[in-house]
């Protein structure tokens, strides 16, 4: 992206985020040579739910749809309810099957959500930046209520990890926005 570009969606996109994203999407471009390897990107789709079937997981068809519309197969695809038991036996599967595991749902603030828990004990490094960006995006979608997201990413023996809400908007933004254009670049790094 020029600099004329960069200027024009800058002015036009005033807020912080953006700014912030669109001198990522910049760095990239230009570290692209240096720090993102040519590797092949597998993808994992983990719902959580108690309530979500293979015929109404639209969240998860979203997500599906979105990677392999960018060239990412899907591997391995799964929905568990919100046990911390089955959140985890099917993350171990998912690690045997992708490098790229994305898990929606169970990650608010109700009695049964329970992804983080699941999960977060079992990444090596925590990608803070992700889970703030995430919510800096959700307040244009949502408004203040993006406080009560808890989505995270990391990476555990290579792989990237993120857990995010499970509503079709969330993973929209989500994976077009913050999955999509960095996990090749997350995957450089974890790999190395």
């Amino acid at each position: 992206m020029g600099n004329s570009t960069a200027s024009l969606i800058i002015t036009d996109t005033p807020d912080r985020f953006s700014i912030l994203l669109i001198q990522y999407r910049q760095s990239l471009n230009i570290m692209s040579h240096a720090h993102v390897r040519s590797l092949e990107i597998t993808a994992a789709i983990i719902t959580v739910s108690t309530t979500r079937t293979q015929e109404n997981d639209t969240s998860g068809k979203t997500i599906e749809t979105i990677l392999r519309e960018n060239k990412i197969p899907v591997t391995y695809y799964a929905i568990v309810p919100d046990q911390i038991s089955e959140i985890r036996d099917a993350w171990f599967q998912a690690m045997k099957k992708a490098n790229c595991i994305i898990l929606n749902g169970g990650t608010g603030l109700t009695f049964d959500d329970c992804t983080i828990e699941a999960i977060s004990p079992l990444l090596e490094k925590k990608i803070d930046g992700f889970g703030e960006f995430f919510r800096t995006k959700s307040i244009e979608q949502i408004g203040m209520a993006a406080m009560l997201s808890r989505a995270v990413a990391g990476i555990t023996n290579g792989r990237a990890i993120f857990c995010i809400p499970g509503s079709t908007p969330a993973v929209t933004l989500a994976t077009t926005e913050l999955i999509v254009p960095t996990v090749a670049h997350i995957l450089s790094h974890a790999s190395k």
